[in-house]
């Protein structure tokens, strides 16, 4: 997986917006909460993504992933180099981070991003 792969699958989903922050980091959002953040700047490439609840302990358990500074208590995990995940589940875990995020934003706000 490369850095244009993450982006051009995050900007196919409804709403997402890119910009960066802390002036290396890539992050996707949907009404302005993150759901992706990938760093430009290392090497390997790394990046962080929200997960289930109950998957948070095992994926942090897993080689190469870890829990992301900063937001590990609200169960985000850090993958250590973007190509150690095969596409097909960056596109697993990349849906679920911004379905896990979007059902959060308030009921007007998703009306007014044509999310419902």
């Amino acid at each position: 997986m490369t850095i244009e792969n993450i982006q051009s699958f995050c900007q196919q989903m409804p709403a997402v917006t890119q910009d960066i922050k802390w002036e290396h980091d890539l992050v996707f959002s949907v009404g302005a909460k993150m759901f992706c953040v990938v760093g430009l700047d290392q090497s390997p490439t790394s990046a962080s993504f929200k997960v289930k609840d109950e998957e948070f302990e095992e994926m942090c358990n897993r080689p190469g992933f870890g829990p992301a500074p900063y937001v590990a208590r609200y169960k985000w995990v850090l993958i250590d180099d973007i190509r150690k995940m095969p596409p097909a589940d960056w596109q697993r875990y990349l849906t679920q981070s911004y379905d896990l995020v979007k059902d959060k934003l308030p009921t007007k706000l998703k009306k007014q991003l044509g999310l419902i």
